[in-house]
């Protein structure tokens, strides 16, 4: 009885396709946009209204995150575009056009 000769590439081909299908795994699941986002704190805006017609320097800004809690700061420039999504765990601080703060709230 013969037997049909393999192919040498036969091994070749095997070893290739087990290689490519091991690098489809999938990858981790990126997080559900409709859960709500890790906080690192949350906003207080009552205890830093103090800082409202203060200019808004580096030590003015640095007290106003550490005093509300909150996690994040955002720095609102005059006319500036912002996202209107709404976060607990961030400070607002709006600003005219003379760096000053003019507004403080959360979101």
């Amino acid at each position: 009885m013969n037997r049909p000769s393999r192919s040498p590439l036969l091994p070749l081909v095997v070893a290739f396709a087990a290689l490519s299908l091991s690098s489809c795994t999938s990858a981790p699941a990126a997080a559900d946009p409709a859960s709500p986002p890790s906080r690192a704190g949350t906003c207080r805006a009552e205890p830093v209204q103090w800082a409202v017609g203060q200019p808004a320097e580096q030590a003015t800004m640095a007290r106003i995150w550490r005093e509300s809690g909150a996690g994040l700061i955002r720095p609102i420039g005059p006319r500036q575009a912002v996202t209107r999504d709404f976060r607990p765990d961030r400070i607002n601080v709006e600003l005219d056009a003379s760096n000053v703060i003019i507004r403080i709230n959360c979101g």
